[in-house]
C-alpha cells in the first residue's frame, strides 16, 4: 500500500492489510506451538507518525528474560528439525563433501611464502610457511589449538618486511572484536605483545620491523561491547616489546566521531598512508605522512570525499590509485604528491566497458581484475597503460589474488566457479603463463551439472543477470525445488564461487540461483547507487523479478520456490517475503537487518546509512517504513514457511533484529506454515565460523527445505567421479 501521508498511523495500515490478507489465507491449523512472547507498550514518534515497537525488550540480549526466550525458541526449532527424516543423510553427505583440502592464495614476504590450508574437516584453516615452494612447509599458526570447539578464528595477519615477525589478529565466537598478538616466525612462539579492542583494522608494519600501525576503539563496558555504538576510531603505532598502554597515537579526528581509519605503509617504507572512510559509503579520503622527513605531519592528499580511491603502489612520490572518480566503472590514475592538483593527475588506464574491481603492480606491470557480466576477466598492462595480455581463465568464474611487489616475477591467484572447487594458480609474470599450484579433489562429478547465465527484465525495465545451476537435463515443468539467493547492497558483487553446501542442494535435485541485483557492484557505482536509499526498492523489485522469471520459464513454481540471503541479504529476504508472500513457499533470512527504523542505534549500524538512509531523515523514513521487514508484517498474513537464522555473538547485525522479526512473524502468521528461529551459540555474523557449525547449519537449512517444499525423502546420493 503506498505511503501517502506521514501522519497516518501504521496501526491503521496494518489493520487494513490484515483484513485483506485474512480473506485469502488458506485455512489450516498452525504447524507449531510457539513460545508466548510478551508485548510491551512502546511507541515512537517518527516525524509525526507513531510506530509501535512491542518487542523492544528483546533488544537487551543480556537480560535473563531475553536469554530465557532464546532457550525456548531454540527448543521449538530443534524439535521441529529433529522430525526431518532426511536431515541425517544430508549431514552425512555434507560431511563427506566438505572433507577435501582447501588452500588459500600464497603470498611472499620477507623471503618466505605463506598460505593457509584446511585438510578437510578442520574447524579452522591452518597457516603454513616455507622458504621455497619445493620444501615441506611447517605450521606457523594453528587456530584449532586456540579453542577446543574451534570458535577462535584467525581474522588477519601481516608479516614484517624483514620476515622475522607476524602480527596476527584473532576473533572469538564470531565477534567483530579482534585481539592482536605477535609471533616470532623462526621460533613459532608468541611474544608478550597483546593488543585489544581492535575492530575493522589491518596491521601495517614499519619498514624496519620495529612495530606496526593498527586501528582501535576505546574500551567498551562489559554491557556495551556486543551492542554499543562504535565511534571515534583511532590509529596507533605499537612498538614491539611494549605494553599497549604505551602505544603512540598516530592519527585521530576527535571532531569526526563517524570517521574510520586504516593505515598502510608503502613497500619502500617511505610513506604512511591513512585511508579515511565514513561508514560504508563507497568513498574515502586519503592522508599521508613522509616517514623519512623530520617532524613530518599527516597531510591530506584526497580530502573531497567525492569518490573511491584505492591505493595500489607507489614509485617514489608517484602514487597509483584505482578510482571511480569521473569513471563509474573505475580506472587507474597516477598522482604525484609533489603536485597533487587534479589538473596534474595522469590517467594510466581509462574506464572500460567492464567494471574494474581490483588492481596490483607485480613485475612492474599492472594486473587488473575486471567483471564482465559478473564473472572475471583479468588483464595486464605496463605502467604507462599499454595493454600487454589477458590472463586465460577456464570459464565463467571468479579469479582473485594477484598480490606482490614491483620486484616480484611471480604471483598467485585463485579461480572458482559454481562447479569448480577453488584452484590455486601460479602466474609467471615474465611469460604470462599460468600453472596449477594446488587443485583440490572433491567427491563429485562436475560433468553432471550445468551452469547457465540468463538476463531478465526487472519491474522498471532494467536488465539483470542471473546464474542458474542445476543437474544436467533439468526438466522445465515447474516442479524443481529452487533456492534463489541474493544480496544487493554495499557495492558487493555476487560472483560465481564453489560451495559444497550448494553442491549438496543441487545433488538433491534442487536448483541453485544467484541474481545479480542492483545495489551490488557488478556494473560499477551507478549500479550500486541505483539500489540505495530512496531507490532501495529497486533491489527488492529485481529479486522479485528473478522469482517471476523462474516461474514464468517453468524452472520452478511458487509452491517449490525458496529464497535466502544473509545480512543485507537477510533484509532482502524479509522485504521480499512481506511484499510478495504469495510468490514463495519458503524463506531463509540469515543475520538480517530487519528493523530499518533502529538499525543505526547498534554497534556499527550507523555506518550503513550510506546505503539505507536513516529514519532520522523524514524523506528516508518514508522509504524505510515501506519496506522494513519488521514493520510490514501484517496480522492475519499468510507467509511462507520461514526459518530465521542468527547468532548470540553477532555484533555486526545484532540478533535483536531477528528476535523481534521472529516474534512479530509468529504473532502475525495466519497460515499453517511454520515460522522458526534458529539461534546459534558462540557464533557471530558468519566470519570464522568453525566447520562443524557450518555443516550443522547447512544440514538444518536443506533439511528445512526438504520438509516444507515436500521433497523426496531419499537420501542425497554421491555422484562421485572425482576432480
Amino acid at each position: 500500500m503506498p505511503f501517502k501521508r506521514a501522519t497516518l498511523a501504521l496501526s491503521l495500515i496494518a489493520a487494513f492489510s490484515a483484513q485483506a490478507l485474512a480473506q485469502t489465507c488458506p485455512a489450516g491449523a498452525p504447524a507449531v506451538a510457539y513460545p508466548v512472547t510478551k508485548k510491551v507498550e512502546q511507541q515512537d514518534n517518527y516525524h509525526g507518525t507513531m510506530v509501535a515497537d512491542p518487542y523492544r525488550w528483546l533488544e537487551d540480549a543480556n537480560s535473563d528474560e531475553t536469554k530465557a526466550w532464546v532457550v525456548e525458541q531454540n527448543k521449538v526449532t530443534q524439535a521441529w528439525l529433529a522430525q526431518i527424516p532426511q536431515r541425517e543423510a544430508i549431514k552425512a553427505r555434507l560431511t563427506k563433501l566438505w572433507n577435501y583440502e582447501r588452500y588459500g592464495v600464497p603470498y611472499k614476504k620477507g623471503g618466505r611464502y605463506f598460505y593457509s590450508r584446511n585438510d578437510g574437516l578442520q574447524n579452522q584453516a591452518v597457516l603454513y610457511t616455507a622458504k621455497n615452494l619445493s620444501e615441506t612447509p611447517r605450521v606457523l599458526l594453528d587456530p584449532n589449538t586456540l579453542a577446543a570447539d574451534g570458535t577462535v578464528a584467525l581474522a588477519g595477519m601481516a608479516v614484517s618486511p624483514n620476515g622475522k615477525f607476524m602480527a596476527y589478529s584473532t576473533a572469538a565466537s564470531g565477534s567483530d572484536w579482534n585481539e592482536i598478538k605477535v609471533r616470532n616466525i623462526e621460533t613459532g612462539k608468541d611474544m608478550a605483545d597483546h593488543i585489544k579492542w581492535v575492530k575493522f583494522s589491518n596491521t601495517a608494519w614499519a619498514a624496519d620491523g620495529s612495530g606496526f600501525y593498527y586501528s582501535r576503539y576505546d574500551e567498551p563496558t562489559e554491557e556495551s561491547k556486543l551492542a554499543g555504538v562504535n565511534y571515534f576510531q583511532k590509529v596507533y603505532f605499537h612498538k614491539l616489546g611494549t605494553a599497549q598502554g604505551a602505544d603512540v597515537l598516530a592519527y585521530d579526528r576527535p571532531d569526526q566521531k563517524e570517521w574510520g581509519f586504516g593505515a598502510e605503509v608503502t613497500d619502500d617504507g617511505r610513506y604512511l598512508l591513512i585511508n579515511g572512510s565514513h561508514g560504508t559509503e563507497h568513498k574515502n579520503r586519503v592522508f599521508f605522512k613522509d616517514l623519512k622527513a623530520k617532524d613530518a605531519q599527516v597531510v591530506g592528499l584526497l580530502e573531497a570525499f567525492d569518490a573511491a580511491y584505492d591505493f595500489i603502489d607507489n614509485d617514489g612520490p608517484v602514487f597509483y590509485f584505482l578510482t571511480d572518480k569521473d569513471a563509474p566503472r573505475s580506472r587507474i590514475i597516477a598522482i604525484d604528491i609533489r603536485k597533487p592538483g587534479r589538473e596534474n593527475w595522469e590517467e594510466i588506464v581509462p574506464e572500460a566497458a567492464q567494471t574494474l574491481t581490483a588492481a596490483s603492480i607485480v613485475n612492474k606491470q599492472l594486473v587488473l581484475n575486471y567483471l564482465s557480466d559478473a564473472h572475471s576477466a583479468v588483464k595486464v598492462f605496463d605502467l604507462k597503460g599499454k595493454p600487454l595480455r589477458e590472463i586465460a581463465l577456464p570459464g565463467l568464474g571468479a579469479a582473485s589474488g594477484f598480490a606482490g611487489k614491483k620486484s616480484d616475477t611471480e604471483t598467485f591467484y585463485s579461480y572458482t566457479s559454481f562447479t569448480t572447487p577453488t584452484t590455486i594458480y601460479r602466474l609467471d609474470m615474465k611469460t604470462g603463463k599460468s600453472s596449477i599450484y594446488r587443485q583440490p579433489k572433491v567427491d563429485f562429478d562436475p560433468n553432471a551439472f550445468d551452469t547457465r547465465q540468463v538476463f531478465y527484465t526487472s519491474k522498471d525495465g532494467t536488465k539483470v543477470p542471473m546464474f542458474i545451476v542445476s543437474k544436467k537435463g533439468m526438466k522445465l515443468d515447474g516442479s524443481n525445488p529452487t533456492y534463489l539467493y541474493g544480496y544487493g547492497g554495499f557495492n558487493i558483487s555476487m560472483t560465481p564461487s564453489f560451495s559444497v553446501a550448494n553442491l549438496a542442494w543441487v545433488e538433491m535435485g534442487g536448483v541453485y540461483v544467484v541474481a545479480n541485483l542492483r545495489g551490488g557492484g557488478e556494473y560499477g557505482e551507478a549500479w550500486h547507487k541505483a539500489g540505495t536509499k530512496l531507490q532501495k526498492q529497486n533491489v527488492f523489485d529485481d529479486f522479485i523479478g528473478a522469482a517471476e522469471w523462474l516461474v514464468a520459464n517453468k524452472v520452478t513454481s511458487p509452491a517449490k520456490l525458496s529464497i535466502g540471503g544473509g545480512s543485507n541479504g537477510g533484509l532482502l529476504v524479509g522485504a521480499s517475503m512481506t511484499q510478495r508472500p504469495d510468490l514463495f513457499a519458503a524463506a531463509l533470512p540469515a543475520v538480517g537487518v530487519m528493523d530499518m527504523l533502529r538499525f543505526q542505534k547498534f554497534t556499527i549500524g550507523w555506518a550503513w546509512t550510506s546505503d539505507f538512509g536513516s529514519s532520522d531523515n523524514p524523506d528516508e523514513f518514508k522509504a524505510l517504513v515501506k519496506y522494513s521487514p519488521l514493520h510490514n508484517l501484517k496480522q492475519g498474513g499468510c507467509y511462507p514457511a520461514t526459518m530465521i537464522m542468527t547468532a548470540d555473538h553477532d555484533d555486526r547485525v545484532v540478533p535483536a533484529h531477528s528476535f523481534k522479526f521472529a516474534a512479530a512473524a509468529q504473532a502475525a502468521q495466519a497460515g499453517a506454515a511454520p515460522i522458526l528461529i534458529r539461534i546459534d551459540s558462540k557464533a557471530g555474523h558468519g566470519a570464522g565460523k568453525p566447520t562443524t557449525k557450518l555443516i550443522e547449519e547447512v544440514a538444518d537449512r536443506w533439511g528445512f527445505l526438504t520438509r516444507v517444499l515436500d521433497m523426496s525423502p531419499a537420501a542425497p546420493a554421491s555422484t562421485a567421479g572425482g576432480q
